[in-house]
């Protein structure tokens, strides 16, 4: 930073915004903000705010404008794109005391919450009305909605009922300006631009959200949840193929080969069907007349796809049971290797069988283990690169491969993320999936929301510089040494 603005006074100042033991400057405590999920990427914040009050982010952020101050809004830290990564020089607003959920309107099946209430906070307020929210990551027991609407979040039945763009109605935010807006609403039926949904995936480079209005679901009168085991992944992406052709919607359908299948044995002792590298998890869920006739079709599909053994869950324990192996499998690989990359990206269904080849052969060439779990659904592929980070090259060839993996899914037709954002990790492949008129747009409507470009900052754009970043004498993250790698 400049002499006109030196660290100790910014943080003298912006502690005065808040009341006592709100703002964090000293290293022990900044320590746990220095990175999220993606813990390849490390960088140091000047201080932590902790508001507890929208009229406190407000304040923050005003004062940020003013300063030319970058500022990084985080909720849980889950992000597996790096996402929430703080900007050293710069600020972390933790919203997870904005953890209010205001209203929950049951005859209009509607639910406003704060930015820090827990993705699955919301289903549980809403069980007893017979209500849920449908998006649901594998993080969705941590995970906070402001972080869901920032990256767009997924889940393993978005196949069914779509990303959380689907389920924002409207939302309350504060702009990087400092201006508080309000898009959108209570009811699905708006006149006018869908600013909702610009804002909704904008990776935190538009402001931070103080209220989200999302739509609540009946809950499926019934399930029927089965996990089938296959001989190889082919076999297992074939069955997909055919239960998508014949016209079946289930809720989900997930798959998880035979090194994800490990480490969530270990982990959470799931019991899957041995001799299989691979198992399909397939879940039907609707009014008990209809799930009764799918159900017929699905065991013949699934019949005709020569399993090892298929498993129908008995009860609702064997189906959480399913879940829960599922569930588990990012954070289970650990018991596997002690570093690991989530890559996140999208290939057609119908080259599902050819992009798993791609990856196992990679693998092979690169000597770097790779376990694969995805929403098979949708193509949203989830291989997550195993490797030693105190091994000399380790990283740099997980990374490569990952970079292989993204250039594959453009290629195929696909996208380089499916759910979990660009953030750090992929941004230097956006030029792979636009051009640059494209970019150049992108960055036009980015800088109409925050002009000084102090909105989670280097983030998404590639070696990105923004005025205020420069002013303060500080560059793209790499080059200023601003970041280290582990």
């Amino acid at each position: 930073m400049t002499a006109s603005a030196p660290a100790p006074d910014v943080v003298r100042r912006l502690t005065a915004l808040l009341p006592a033991g709100r703002v964090l400057a000293d290293a022990a405590p900044l320590a746990a903000y220095e990175s999220d999920g993606l813990t390849a990427f490390q960088a140091k914040p000047l201080a932590v705010a902790m508001p507890e009050t929208q009229d406190e982010v407000v304040a923050i952020v005003r004062f940020c404008h003013a300063e030319k101050l970058p500022f990084v809004a985080r909720g849980s830290g889950t992000s597996l794109s790096g996402g929430s990564l703080p900007f050293a020089g710069g600020i972390v607003i933790a919203l997870n005391r904005l953890n209010k959920i205001v209203r929950l309107d049951p005859a209009q099946r509607i639910a406003v919450v704060e930015p820090g209430v827990i993705n699955l906070a919301v289903t549980a307020a809403a069980q007893p009305h017979g209500l849920h929210y449908a998006p649901d990551p594998s993080s969705q027991s941590i995970c906070t909605i402001g972080g869901n609407v920032a990256f767009n979040a997924g889940g393993a039945h978005c196949l069914k009922y779509g990303m959380t763009s689907n389920h924002v109605l409207g939302l309350k935010a504060v702009l990087a300006t400092g201006e508080v807006v309000e898009f959108g609403g209570a009811s699905r039926e708006q006149i006018g631009p869908d600013w909702t949904g610009l804002f909704v995936g904008n990776e935190g480079l538009f402001g931070v959200a103080l209220e989200i209005t999302v739509q609540l679901l009946p809950r499926a009168e019934v399930f029927h949840t089965v996990l089938a085991g296959y001989r190889t992944l082919e076999e297992a992406g074939e069955a997909v193929s055919a239960v998508i052709a014949s016209g079946l919607l289930p809720g989900a359908i997930e798959i998880m080969d035979a090194l994800a299948l490990e480490a969530a044995s270990a982990a959470v002792h799931a019991d899957y069907p041995p001799a299989c590298e691979a198992v399909l998890i397939v879940e039907l869920e609707g009014p008990r007349e209809v799930v009764a006739v799918d159900r017929v079709r699905l065991d013949a599909i699934l019949a005709a796809s020569k399993p090892v053994e298929v498993r129908p869950a008995r009860d609702a324990a064997e189906r959480l049971a399913i879940w829960k192996g599922r569930k588990s499998a990012f954070s289970a690989v650990g018991r596997l290797s002690p570093d690991f990359i989530v890559q996140d990206g999208v290939v057609p269904r119908r080259r599902l069988g050819e992009a798993l080849r791609k990856i196992a052969g990679w693998s092979r060439e690169l000597g770097v283990r790779c376990a694969n779990v995805f929403h098979a659904g949708d193509g949203n592929l989830h291989p997550l690169i195993l490797y030693d980070g105190r091994e000399a090259g380790a990283l740099e060839r997980a990374e490569e491969f990952a970079g292989k993996i993204l250039r594959m899914c453009v290629e195929m037709g696909g996208s380089i993320t499916g759910e979990h954002g660009v953030g750090m990790e992929k941004r230097d492949y956006l030029p792979d999936m636009f051009n640059a008129e494209e970019l150049a747009c992108l960055k036009r409507l980015r800088a109409a929301f925050d002009p000084h470009g102090i909105a989670n900052p280097g983030k998404m754009f590639p070696a990105e510089g923004a005025p205020a970043l420069a002013q303060h004498g500080l560059h793209p993250l790499e080059k200023a040494g601003v970041i280290s790698r582990e």
